[in-house]
């Protein structure tokens, strides 16, 4: 058996703007998912400013500066090797982890340091 079904309506173009306030809500609609969807980066970000409390001198020689961070891991790495000594069990071993870390960017700062190029001293005159 056959059943007649009526025909759908022909689809005429519907248009977001069939009401009068329906443009407005379609704009505040797109003003936020813009807000939410968008990069935020669209804008060039404020330049940063770093904080002075510690501070590096920008006419410090490259030499010196590893010559410090070198000394600054060693102490580290006995630090935190001392400080391995007073633990037990997985929290030695995180502590011992930690150090092998540090000595492992001490050796790295001190391959630099032997790369760098010493400036040859001026003959006297």
């Amino acid at each position: 058996m056959i059943k007649p079904t009526p025909n759908p309506p022909l689809a005429d173009d519907v248009s977001p703007y069939e009401f009068p306030d329906s443009k407005k809500l379609n704009d505040a609609a797109d003003r936020a998912l813009d807000h939410y969807l968008k990069p935020l980066n669209l804008k060039s970000p404020a330049p940063r400013k770093p904080s002075t409390m510690f501070f590096v001198s920008p006419d410090m020689k490259d030499e010196d500066l590893l010559a410090h961070a070198c000394e600054s891991l060693a102490s580290a790495s006995v630090m935190t090797s001392d400080f391995a000594g007073y633990l037990e069990g997985p929290h030695r071993h995180t502590a011992m982890a930690i150090q092998q870390i540090v000595m492992l960017a001490e050796l790295a700062v001190n391959r630099m340091l032997d790369n760098v190029e010493v400036p040859k001293a001026l003959p006297r005159s």
